[in-house]
C-alpha cells in the first residue's frame, strides 16, 4: 500500500473515531454531571449539592473500560463544569467560551485517571486510602493551574459554593479556599468508595473519613476566634446604577448626589468601578468638585477612574480623594480575559468582531499595594483596594494584608452581566477573601451586587442588581498585626496537592513502563529453529526441535 493510501486511511479512521466518540452516552452523562454543579453556586445557592454532587461524574470515570476513556470522561466533565459556571460570558466572548471549556476542561483528565486507577475493582484498603487523598489533590491541581491569570483566573473554585457557611469558611483561614475544595472533593470521594468497595469494612471506613472531613470546618470554627478589634467604622458603598443617555456625566452626578445625601455620615465613602469615566488630570474642575464634596461630607472618597490618559492608553484606577486632593492610587493589575484584553490578540483578535470582546487591551498595573486613608476623626486606616475580577485571586488580598491592610475593598461594575448569575457569584467571593485574611471585605458595585462580610466571612449586608442607593455597613477592623494561618503559611495546600499528584503520576508511569517491558518480554519467541511448513500435506521437520528439547539444562541456563 502506498504512503498516500495509508495517510488517507489514517485520516478516515480518525474521523470515524471522533464521531463515534460523540455518540457515547457516558461522555454526555459526564458533561451533564459537571454542568449540574453550577446549581451549588450563586444565584441558585444549593451549596449542599457540592458535598455529593461530584459522585455521579466520578463514578462514570471509575466505570470506564480503559484508562484513556476515564481521562476522556474527566475531560468532558470538566468542560461541562466550566461551560455551566461561566455561561454568562457568552455575550462577551461568544464561541470562545466553548474553546475555553474544551482547553481548560482537559485539566480534569488527571481526575479521571486518578479515580480509575485507584477505584476500579477490586478496591483494596491501600487503594481506597490513596484515592481519598489523590483524587482531591488531582482536582485541586486543576483549580490551581487555571487560577493563573494568563489562562483565565480562578473563577468558580469549588470552595466558592460554601460562601454562606462561616463554619466551613473556617477552613479558609487555615489553608485558603484550596483547603475547602480539598475537603469537598474528599467527602465526595469517600462516598464513592462506600458505593463501589466490596468489603463492608472499607465502606464504613470511607464513610467515617468523609464524615470527619465534613465536620472539620465546624470544629475549626469552634476552636478559633476572630482577631481582636482595633476599631469599628462605617463604610458607605455607593451603587448608583447606569444613568442611561446621560453617560459618564450622569454617573458622576448620581454618585455625587448619593454621597452628599445618604452617605454623608460615613467614615469612608466608596464609589464603584468605572464611577468616573474621565481622566481627572485632564478635567481639573471635576476633580475640584470631588475634593469639595469630600470636604463637605467630612470623609475621603474612593473613586474609580476608567478613561484614557493623555497618551491614549486606557486603565482602571482607584483614586483616594480628600479635601486637599488625591491621596493615593491603585491601577487594576489582573484584567478580565476577553472582557478587558484578548489573550494572543494576533490570533484571537477576530473575536472582537463577532462578540463584545475587548476592542483594545487595557493597560494593567504593576501589582497590589495598600492605600493610607484618613478617617473622619483623623485616625489613619490602611486599606487594600482591588478592582473587579481581582476578588477571585487569594494572593492579592493576602499581599495587602501582609502590608498592614485592616480592610479589603473591591470596586466593581458588573453592568455587562445584569440578569445573569455573574453578579451574585462575584459578590460571594468576598466571603472567601474575608475568611482567608481575617479582614472585613466590602464590595461596591456600580449596578450590583454590593456586599460586606466580617473577618470570619459572615455576611454583614448585601443588595442586589435592582437596588439603587447607598449601602451603609458597620465593620470591625482587626489589629494590623493579626494573621491567619493561611496568611502566615501561604499556598502550602496546593503545593502539597501538587506533590501528591506528581508522586502518583511518577509511580503510575513507572508501573506502566514496567508492564510494557514485561509484555514485550513475553512476546519474544522461544530460541531454537522453527519448522517451516511449505507443503500443507507434509508435517514440519521436528528433528531439530526434538534435539533441542532433549538437551540437558545446565545451571548457567537456569540463571538466564
Amino acid at each position: 500500500m502506498s504512503k498516500v493510501s495509508i495517510s488517507k486511511a489514517r485520516q478516515h479512521n480518525e474521523k470515524v473515531t471522533f464521531w463515534r466518540g460523540l455518540r457515547q452516552p457516558a461522555r454526555w452523562a459526564a458533561l451533564l454531571s459537571g454542568a449540574v454543579l453550577v446549581l451549588a453556586f450563586p444565584a441558585p445557592n444549593l451549596e449542599w449539592l457540592a458535598w455529593f454532587g461530584l459522585v455521579p461524574g466520578l463514578w462514570l470515570m471509575r466505570a470506564a473500560a480503559t484508562r484513556r476513556e476515564a481521562a476522556v470522561r474527566g475531560w468532558w466533565f470538566g468542560a461541562g463544569y466550566l461551560l455551566a459556571t461561566m455561561y454568562w460570558l457568552i455575550p462577551n466572548i461568544g464561541p470562545a467560551l466553548l474553546l475555553v471549556a474544551i482547553v481548560l476542561g482537559f485539566l480534569w483528565t488527571a481526575v479521571g485517571i486518578s479515580v480509575w486507577s485507584m477505584l476500579r475493582q477490586p478496591v483494596s484498603w491501600w487503594r481506597a486510602a490513596v484515592a481519598f487523598f489523590l483524587v482531591p489533590s488531582a482536582w485541586l491541581v486543576t483549580e490551581w493551574i487555571r487560577s493563573w491569570q494568563g489562562i483565565g483566573g480562578p473563577w468558580a473554585l469549588l470552595a466558592a459554593s460554601q460562601w454562606q457557611h462561616p463554619v466551613i469558611l473556617a477552613l479558609a483561614a487555615l489553608g485558603g479556599a484550596w483547603l475547602i475544595t480539598m475537603a469537598i472533593v474528599a467527602v465526595n470521594t469517600g462516598i464513592l468508595i462506600a458505593i463501589v468497595a466490596d468489603r463492608l469494612a472499607i465502606r464504613l471506613a470511607a464513610l467515617a473519613a468523609a464524615a470527619a472531613v465534613l465536620f472539620a470546618g465546624p470544629v475549626a470554627f469552634a476552636m478559633t476566634a476572630a482577631a481582636p478589634v482595633d476599631k469599628t467604622i462605617t463604610v458607605a458603598l455607593v451603587q448608583p446604577g447606569l444613568t442611561g443617555p446621560r453617560g459618564p456625566a450622569g454617573t458622576v452626578a448620581e454618585n455625587e448626589r448619593l454621597t452628599a445625601g445618604p452617605a454623608r455620615h460615613a467614615d469612608l465613602i466608596v464609589w464603584a468601578e468605572s464611577s468616573v469615566g474621565y481622566y481627572l488630570a485632564k478635567y481639573p474642575r471635576l476633580l475640584a468638585g470631588i475634593k469639595d464634596l469630600s470636604k463637605s461630607v467630612g470623609a475621603q472618597i474612593l473613586v474609580n477612574q476608567d478613561a484614557r490618559n493623555k497618551s491614549g492608553a486606557q486603565s482602571k484606577q482607584a483614586l483616594l480623594i480628600g479635601p486637599t486632593g488625591i491621596k493615593g492610587s491603585y491601577i487594576k493589575t489582573r484584567l478580565v480575559p476577553f472582557g478587558e484584553y484578548i489573550p494572543f490578540r494576533s490570533v484571537l483578535g477576530w473575536l472582537s468582531k463577532i462578540s463584545k470582546a475587548a476592542a483594545t487591551n487595557i493597560v494593567p498595573g504593576t501589582g497590589a499595594h495598600v492605600l493610607h486613608a484618613t478617617l473622619r476623626d483623623g485616625s489613619p486606616l490602611t486599606i487594600g483596594v482591588l478592582i473587579c475580577f481581582e476578588s477571585a485571586f487569594p494572593d492579592m488580598s493576602q499581599v495587602d494584608t501582609d502590608h498592614g491592610a485592616q480592610l479589603i475593598i473591591y470596586q466593581t461594575s458588573d453592568s455587562t452581566f445584569q440578569q445573569s448569575w455573574a453578579p451574585a457569584q462575584h459578590a460571594s467571593l468576598g466571603a472567601l477573601r474575608a475568611a482567608e485574611t481575617g479582614r472585613p471585605v466590602v464590595q461596591a458595585a456600580l449596578t450590583g451586587d454590593s456586599s460586606a462580610f466580617d473577618g470570619r466571612g459572615r455576611l454583614v449586608a448585601w443588595v442586589g442588581t435592582s437596588y439603587r442607593g447607598v449601602l451603609l455597613v458597620r465593620v470591625n477592623l482587626p489589629v494590623a498585626s493579626a494573621r491567619t494561618l493561611f496568611d502566615r503559611l501561604g499556598d502550602y495546600v496546593p503545593w502539597t496537592a501538587v506533590a501528591i499528584t506528581c508522586l502518583a503520576a511518577l509511580i503510575g508511569l513507572a508501573r506502566m513502563a514496567g508492564g510494557r517491558r514485561s509484555r514485550r518480554a513475553a512476546q519474544v519467541p522461544a530460541s531454537g529453529p522453527t519448522g517451516i511448513l511449505l507443503d500443507t500435506n507434509r508435517e514440519p521437520d521436528r528433528s531439530a526441535a526434538n534435539a533441542d528439547d532433549s538437551r540437558q539444562i545446565t545451571p548457567a541456563d537456569q540463571q538466564d
